[in-house]
């Protein structure tokens, strides 16, 4: 199930490989409404913010990196629009760091990679980074040939028609300079320009823009060069691709060859050797900012030799040897109204305050997230302040939002001057609003803090949830009923009609029963038809037996994926004897509640939440319903009768020498026997390798057989 809302440390390898699959997916989705429709749908901040949780799993889980992964990706793939270019060298991207610690960790590593002390011998180049389209224009013998946008850093878009009209970029080199020459930077429109241009398009009754950036991007694109040519575009050149032979040692004195080409370069890049000298220069530019007539996001650093940039080199889509400082977003401050809370698809309870109306940026705002019940209280996600002592958020408080572009802003902090007399402190609620279902906070079990998102339990009976958990239960891995797409789940939960209508899993088998005595039939419905009703109801059918770690997957509770599935299953080996024993779990202690622990791959995250999963009363109702009309099987047992292990739970602990965990875990599987993670009553045997701790002594306490990595073996070889 989607995880976009748990915290990276509390995710299992089920959750993560899930929440990678989601950020694969939206990033690559938001690239290509930034780089190929100039339609971006999110601000750079949260655009970061997605980049920065993946990275942050992948370094957690490395076995996990995807083939799609957005750190193995530069851009979008380019236009059809236009003919392709592949670029003779590729246009990649820059790392970005977000504070004054991040760039002194970007110099250390420098000096660390070449072996180096930090005697601030290095120079640095730090250049405004501008907010425009980046742009790779070619020239042989001095003659412009061919421009390319970055497309997906491969392969570009070639738009050499376009670039031509805009007049800062030349046409022809000066006399000796190399045979080839590569031209990198970022053509953008001016704020005055943007400006006269709105105003044009309102005289004439068109619709306006929404800001330079996006409107350089589709000037660019246009496939007529006089519109382009009439856009006033502008250019900045700060860096080269393929150059025949190089003109000077220095990123800095090569760019500044580049001006005496007859190139527009940044007046404000300077060159730097110390970390507060490179800071110092990022403060001013930020103070320099609101006047300056083009758009900036940040400050880029780049290492001055090139020769050490060479030795540097590069990661798999950006270089060591340069970062981009990123500014903060913009701030306003205003009001809150009122605080709502909404359900996710994944039952996740987000507040959301409603705001008097504000422009931030040029934006309206008039909502803003406030994320949890720990961000209203002011705390972060280990339980440390992250506004002044008492900047709790509450109705009615002056507050400051911090601009996210088109999408829903942050409080970033109250005015306690200006706070009423009479607002309350906010009460969290402990129900669901959209169904009543208990609402509950999972507890880290490494940690023993709850984790922050406040979630509904009522999995099949919370409308907010519900489509999204059908979708889920009909899908590959889980019952796998063909003919029940996405599409048809929406259509027949929006029904009206009772005999059509399915809102719960159990529906889904009664619904064959329904139209027999109904008038109004789904083969007479647009979109079906006699032919593909038989195949669905068949598919249906079809499912009313099905393996027991499907339906456990079916069941769509938090952390149980298909892995976790069978774990279970094979652990309790029937759907009664599973059900029971979360009944009896319910305490979150005594015996079902160990086993359940005990199970190999199961911690107390999973546990609490498969047991809480069952504590909702409207939960158990459907499960019921639904087992009126399927049977899970019984979990297939390994064919390894006469195995002296078969059927026994084993502990291994210690440090093994003989074999490494993972194999002595798939050993015993394979003759039949359960491994578990921890010592109980229903421990059969207990391996200990040298070290063994506090599961042997627990294991000798309750009588239970142990042996040593020998022993084992020879019982097992028979």
């Amino acid at each position: 199930m989607p995880t976009e809302s748990v915290a990276v440390e509390d995710l299992t390898i089920d959750d993560a490989a899930t929440e990678l699959a989601r950020l694969a997916k939206e990033v690559a989705h938001h690239d290509a409404l930034y780089h190929g429709k100039d339609q971006p749908e999110i601000s750079d901040a949260d655009y970061d913010a997605l980049k920065r949780r993946n990275d942050a799993i992948e370094a957690r889980f490395p076995a996990l990196i995807r083939e799609d992964s957005p750190s193995r990706r530069v851009g979008a793939a380019p236009s059809v629009t236009f003919a392709p270019v592949v670029h003779a060298r590729p246009m990649l991207s820059l790392d970005n760091t977000f504070s004054q610690e991040d760039v002194q960790d970007f110099v250390a590593s420098v000096y660390r990679f070449l072996g180096r002390l930090p005697d601030q011998s290095i120079a640095f180049t730090a250049e405004p980074k501008i907010d425009g389209l980046s742009m790779s224009i070619r020239y042989e013998n001095g003659r412009l040939v061919t421009a390319a946008t970055r497309g997906d850093g491969t392969t570009g878009e070639n738009v050499t028609a376009n670039i031509r009209t805009i007049k800062e970029i030349p046409k022809e080199l000066p006399r000796g300079v190399p045979a080839v020459v590569e031209v990198r930077g970022e053509v953008y429109m001016a704020k005055s320009d943007f400006m006269a241009l709105n105003k044009q398009m309102e005289a004439e009754g068109k619709q306006t823009y929404v800001n330079p950036r996006n409107t350089a991007a589709g000037s660019l694109r246009q496939l007529d060069a006089k519109v382009t040519a009439s856009r006033k575009l502008k250019f900045f050149a700060y860096a080269w691709g393929e150059m025949s032979d190089m003109p000077a040692d220095t990123q800095f004195d090569t760019v500044q060859l580049f001006k005496d080409w007859g190139f527009p370069v940044n007046p404000l890049m300077k060159r730097l050797n110390s970390v507060a000298d490179i800071l110092a220069h990022y403060d001013d530019i930020g103070l320099k900012r609101p006047d300056l007539d083009y758009d900036i996001d940040g400050v880029v650093y780049k290492v001055d030799s090139l020769e050490l940039q060479q030795r540097l080199g590069f990661r798999s889509r950006s270089p060591r040897w340069a970062t981009a400082h990123k500014f903060p977003a913009e701030q306003a401050f205003t009001t809150v109204e009122k605080i709502e809370i909404q359900v996710g698809r994944t039952g996740a309870l987000t507040p959301v305050a409603r705001l008097t109306p504000v422009t931030v940026g040029g934006v309206v705002v008039t909502n803003a997230t406030l994320h949890n019940e720990d961000y209203i209280k002011g705390l972060g996600n280990s339980g440390e302040p992250i506004r002044d002592e008492e900047h709790d958020i509450r109705i009615g408080d002056t507050v400051i939002v911090q601009r996210a572009g088109d999408v829903i802003p942050q409080v970033l902090d109250v005015v306690m001057e200006k706070r009423p007399a009479d607002a309350a402190p906010y009460e969290f609620p402990k129900r669901c609003p959209v169904c009543g279902s208990h609402a509950v906070r999972e507890r880290n079990e490494k940690t023993g803090k709850l984790d922050s998102v406040t979630r509904c339990t009522g999995g099949f009976v919370c409308r907010a949830q519900a489509t999204e958990h059908l979708k889920h239960f009909v899908s590959r891995n889980a019952f796998d009923i063909e003919g029940l797409g996405s599409k048809q789940i929406d259509f027949f939960f929006e029904s009206e009609e009772e005999a059509l209508r399915i809102r719960t899993a159990p529906d889904i088998f009664t619904l064959e029963r329904r139209q027999q005595n109904s008038l109004t039939k789904l083969e007479n419905i647009e979109g079906f038809g006699k032919v593909s009703v038989g195949k669905l109801y068949a598919a249906i059918n079809e499912r009313r037996s099905i393996a027991l770690h499907r339906f456990i997957y079916a069941l769509g509770i938090r952390h149980v994926g298909e892995t976790t599935a069978k774990l279970l299953a094979r652990s309790y080996g029937t759907y009664e004897t599973f059900a029971a024993a979360m009944k009896e779990a319910a305490p979150l202690s005594g015996d079902a509640w160990n086993d359940l622990n005990a199970i190999e791959g199961i911690g107390e995250i999973v546990a609490r939440a498969i047991v809480e999963f069952y504590k909702e009363p409207r939960n158990v109702e459907v499960i019921s319903a639904l087992l009126s009309e399927v049977t899970p099987q019984e979990a297939e047992r390994p064919v390894t009768s006469d195995s002296p292990v078969s059927g026994k739970t084993v502990v291994f602990t210690g440090s093994l020498e003989k074999f490494t965990r993972d194999e002595a875990k798939a050993k015993a599987e394979s003759l039949g026997a359960k491994v578990a993670g921890s010592v109980s009553k229903k421990t059969d045997i207990v391996v200990a390798g040298p070290g063994a701790g506090s599961k042997l002594d627990k294991a000798r306490e309750l009588g239970v057989q142990t042996m040593d990595e020998d022993e084992w073996l020879a019982l097992i070889r028979g």
